[in-house]
């Protein structure tokens, strides 16, 4: 009796869990088809931001008060600049 029990909790778990990713399928699709489901993380800056830092890195100003004006750290800074090349 106790392995039947166990058996048919097993199942309704698996039920309600292929439920819960069956919403959360439709949740996702109809939030790309509103435009508002984009994978990965922003951009810490816009493409004019990036113009501007690279005017700025070639006029020779200091990498470390560009990056704490843009509010993003040294390592972004540079790999901003890389892109570039």
């Amino acid at each position: 009796m106790a392995k039947l029990l166990l058996n048919m909790m097993g199942a309704f778990a698996e039920f309600e869990r292929e439920l819960i990713r069956e919403r959360q399928r439709e949740g996702i699709a109809i939030a790309r088809a509103a435009g508002k489901y984009a994978k990965g993380r922003k951009k810490a800056l816009k493409p004019e931001d990036v113009a501007t830092v690279r005017d700025m890195a070639e006029k020779g100003i200091a990498k470390s008060h560009i990056a704490s004006t843009y509010g993003i750290s040294r390592q972004t800074l540079y790999t901003y600049l890389r892109a570039a090349e």
